[in-house]
């Protein structure tokens, strides 16, 4: 069954907003445009926009509840961001339900925390209903409730998008990687790097977390599971669960190298690759994270061997390093669009979204 919801937004200059819509999407999916009217279809839904009578008109479709939340809170989102001021109005009717939890969140209780090295914590979670975040998406937003009070969790607005607590009962997010899931048994594993002294405030939950303590979780979005034969990745300690995922689900008549950068041996981690992979870990040796060249250094030596247009480049790590990957990536080697994802986990001196401003899915 095909779920749809609509709205007609009054906007000024509505068809240079459909036009800046249309030039977002492109990069993320994939956008027809005909007879004034858009077809944008991305993985979980698709959206239909035109200009009806000088309003634009966005039609959101998807196949379950969740998909259909996506589309309809990435138009709303989108429509704010590029629309002239006064900000417009936007109410959809049709399928979805304000005034209830998101489709797409979910509040998960504490199995147990431990650490894994001396500055990686890991967090086991249960939860119901969690066959979807196995899929769609390596990333998830841990949601963290104030300390000593009774959690307010979000609910949907009219215009598609959640309405988060204010005040004393102000909720905190961070992205994490899901590390590895259990359908059946209701629970996943999120690994946190932990940053001493420093304000984060998943890795201080992780570490006082105790057995039924409960977070509040939404998702999956963002990253994938490549499905190349070949794969060079790339990434700090902030991507070693991405990186392990990748390789612990990779076709086992795939290959892959991975440069992994860490502080010491004491952070390095076992992997067991389900293909056959090379797997080196880089040491700063005390260096701070973030100030090194060792990752782009690592892509350097594999390129100056050969880059082969069958080998796929992952890379996450600090958005320096992120913007000197992707420039070598994209303008120096050449490597096609659909070849590599490279992606900022973190900023130095940032915290939470405002680190992977600049870097929003552009591979």
């Amino acid at each position: 069954m095909v779920l749809q919801a609509w709205s007609r937004i009054e906007v000024a200059q509505s068809q240079r907003l459909l036009d800046a819509l249309c030039d977002h999407y492109s990069e993320h999916g994939e956008v027809t445009y005909a007879d004034g009217a858009a077809r944008i279809v991305v993985s979980f839904g698709e959206a239909r926009l035109s200009v009806v009578d000088g309003a634009l008109h966005a039609i959101a479709q998807s196949c379950d509840e969740t998909g259909l939340a996506y589309i309809k809170m990435g138009v709303t989102s989108h429509v704010l961001e590029f629309a002239p001021q006064p900000a417009p109005t936007v109410r959809w009717q049709g399928d979805g339900v304000s005034g209830v939890q998101p489709p797409f969140f979910r509040v998960m209780q504490v199995v147990s925390s431990r650490r894994i090295t001396p500055h990686m914590q890991r967090l086991t979670l249960s939860g119901q209903d969690i066959g979807r975040f196995a899929a769609g998406g390596l990333h998830i937003r841990l949601v963290f409730p104030p300390k000593g009070r009774v959690p307010v969790w979000p609910i949907m607005g009219e215009d598609g998008m959640p309405v988060w607590p204010q005040g004393e009962d102000r909720l905190v997010l961070r992205v994490y990687t899901i590390r590895s899931i259990d359908v059946a048994a209701g629970t996943l594993e999120v690994d946190m790097v932990l940053h001493p002294g420093a304000d984060t405030p998943g890795a201080s939950f992780a570490e006082t977390a105790m057995p039924g303590d409960v977070v509040g979780m939404t998702g999956p979005g963002g990253g994938f599971l490549p499905q190349a034969r070949r794969m060079l990745l790339l990434g700090d300690e902030t991507a070693l669960p991405a990186m392990a995922r990748i390789l612990e689900n990779a076709a086992p008549d795939a290959s892959a190298t991975a440069f992994i950068e860490v502080d010491g041996p004491a952070e390095e981690q076992a992997i067991a690759a389900s293909c056959k992979a090379d797997i080196r870990y880089l040491h700063r040796h005390g260096a701070p994270a973030g100030t090194t060249r060792l990752l782009q250094d690592a892509l350097d030596s594999v390129a100056a061997a050969g880059i082969t247009e069958d080998l796929y480049i992952w890379a996450g790590c600090e958005f320096d390093a992120f913007k000197a990957i992707r420039r070598s990536v994209r303008k120096d080697l050449k490597v096609a669009k659909d070849r590599h994802l490279v992606a900022a986990y973190w900023r130095r001196g940032a915290a939470g979204d405002e680190a992977r401003k600049g870097a929003r899915g552009e591979d």
